[in-house]
């Protein structure tokens, strides 16, 4: 059986209408009302596997490269933001409650073009 997540609450850690962050292991939440919210701790989840699956460090480095490449692309970064492919696919699935047990490794791949 997988451990839960450990969720922490910060109300002052976030920017703007960002309301949850994955650093792994642990998920931050900007109030605990969202910790009621399965889809955005699902979303959340997702995130924690592809962190564990790029052995932590890759993932973070990863994600701010596609980051800048995607803000560079788009001249907009909250655009590059929602298609990094990490994103994409957390966004694809979080509705999903039993996406994480059917997940193939590395499903992030396939959301790298489009």
């Amino acid at each position: 059986m997988k451990q839960l997540p450990m969720i922490l609450v910060f109300k002052h850690f976030f920017y703007k209408n960002y309301v949850g962050l994955s650093l792994w292991p642990f998920i931050f939440l900007k109030s605990d009302a969202f910790k009621e919210d399965t889809v955005l701790i699902n979303h959340e989840k997702i995130h924690l596997r592809q962190q564990e699956e790029l052995l932590i460090l890759p993932f973070y480095i990863l994600y701010i490269s596609e980051w800048l490449l995607r803000s560079i692309w788009y001249l907009d970064s909250y655009r590059a933001y929602q298609n990094i492919s990490f994103e994409r696919e957390a966004y694809s699935n979080e509705s999903q409650s039993d996406y994480l047990s059917q997940r193939k490794s590395f499903s992030f791949i396939k959301y790298l073009c489009g």
